[in-house]
C-alpha cells in the first residue's frame, strides 16, 4: 500500500557499520517500516496504539502485480495478475514477474531503538526497543497512551546500529481518523463520496483502498491518495469499473491517514509511519452478504465467497 508522502528525510547518524553494506540505497525501494498506528474505538474494538518494525536487507518480493490502470483524479482502478514460473521458485524466493524469480529478504538487527513523542501510560514519552527475531515492538512492561501524541508533535526513532549504521527517523503526530460519512453505497454510474474531519498536521495525507471482492479473490481495487482535508469523491466510472469486475459478501473501504519521514541506508529506504486506520463497510446494489443459508432469501444459498446466491 501506498502510505503518502515523506514528512521529511531523517539524518542518517553515526554508528558501526556492523555487517551491512555503507552508502546510500534506493531510496524507491522500500526495505523497513517502524509503524505507529493509533487505532479509533468502535463498535467492535477498543481504542489503541501500537508500535512495531522491522528493517530487510531488501525489498521483499511482491507475489500479486497491479496493472491495467484507469486513473481519475487521485484515484487508480487496478486489477491484479499472478506471475507463473515454469521453473518453481523454491523456498527461498518468490515469482515477482513470468519466469522471474526474486530472494526473499531477509530481517536484521538495527540495534537498540529508541522511540521519542509516543507517551506510555505511565507518563514518559520516550521508551526503548530491543529486536525479538528482529522485530521491534515496545517490551511488555511499556503500555502506551492512546492517544500518544498531539497533533503536530515531533515523533522520532533512533536506531543505534548493528547490521546497519545507526539512523535516525522523523515524523508528526497525527489526531485518530474520524469518518463522518456513513450509508456508503455503491452503484452503478454514480460517485462514491467519503468524508471525514479534517487533520491539521501540514504533512498528513490520506489513502484509501476500496477492494470489494476481497472475500471472493480480488478482482480488482480502488486506491486513492489525496489531501488531508475532509473531503474525497471517487469518480462514478471508476466505481462503476469496479462494480463490472464482481464484488464478493462483506466489501469494505479502509481510509487511513498516515504522517510519513523517511531515511535512505544501504539497502534502500526506511519509513516512519504514524497513522491512524479505518475500516467502514460498504453496500453494493444487488449483493446480499452471508455467513450461512439462514442469512439469504429463500431459494438462494451462502456462497464460499460469503455472498447469497
Amino acid at each position: 500500500m501506498n502510505t503518502g508522502g515523506a514528512a521529511g528525510i531523517g539524518a542518517a547518524g553515526s554508528g558501526d557499520s556492523g555487517s551491512g553494506a555503507t552508502g546510500q540505497g534506493d531510496p524507491s525501494q522500500l526495505v523497513g517500516v517502524f509503524q505507529v498506528n493509533v487505532t479509533p474505538a468502535s463498535s467492535a474494538i477498543a481504542a489503541s496504539t501500537a508500535v512495531v518494525g522491522k528493517v530487510y536487507d531488501g525489498a521483499t518480493p511482491a507475489t500479486v502485480v497491479w496493472e491495467k490502470p484507469q486513473v481519475d483524479g487521485p484515484c487508480t482502478l487496478t486489477t491484479p495478475r499472478v506471475p507463473f514460473c515454469s521453473s518453481p521458485c523454491g523456498s527461498s524466493s518468490a515469482c515477482v514477474e513470468d519466469d522471474t524469480c526474486q530472494a526473499y529478504a531477509t530481517a536484521r538487527s538495527v540495534g537498540l531503538v529508541t522511540m521519542t513523542g509516543v507517551k506510555t501510560t505511565g507518563g514518559d514519552s520516550s521508551f526503548t526497543m530491543s529486536p525479538v527475531a528482529n522485530t521491534y515492538q515496545p517490551p511488555g512492561s511499556v503500555s502506551l497512551a492512546y492517544p500518544p501524541f498531539a497533533e503536530g508533535d515531533e515523533v522520532s526513532v533512533h536506531a543505534a546500529g548493528d547490521y546497519f549504521p545507526a539512523f535516525t527517523l522523523t515524523s508528526t503526530g497525527i489526531s485518530p481518523l474520524a469518518l463522518t460519512s456513513s450509508a456508503l453505497a455503491l452503484k452503478t454510474d454514480q460517485p462514491l463520496a467519503l468524508t471525514w474531519t479534517k487533520g491539521t498536521a501540514a504533512n498528513a495525507t490520506v489513502h484509501v483502498k476500496l477492494d470489494i471482492s476481497h472475500h471472493g479473490g480480488t478482482k480488482g481495487q480502488i486506491e486513492c491518495d489525496a489531501a488531508d482535508d475532509g473531503s474525497l469523491v471517487i469518480s462514478a466510472q471508476l466505481i462503476t469499473a469496479l462494480l463490472g469486475l464482481g464484488a464478493a459478501g462483506y466489501p469494505s473501504v479502509i481510509v487511513s491517514r498516515h504522517a510519513v519521514g523517511s531515511t535512505v541506508i544501504s539497502a534502500g529506504r526506511v519509513d516512519l509511519d504514524v497513522s491512524s486506520i479505518v475500516e467502514q463497510a460498504v453496500t453494493v446494489e444487488g449483493l446480499t452478504s452471508c455467513t450461512k443459508d439462514a442469512d439469504c432469501a429463500s431459494g438462494k444459498t451462502c456462497q464460499s465467497d460469503l455472498s447469497c446466491k
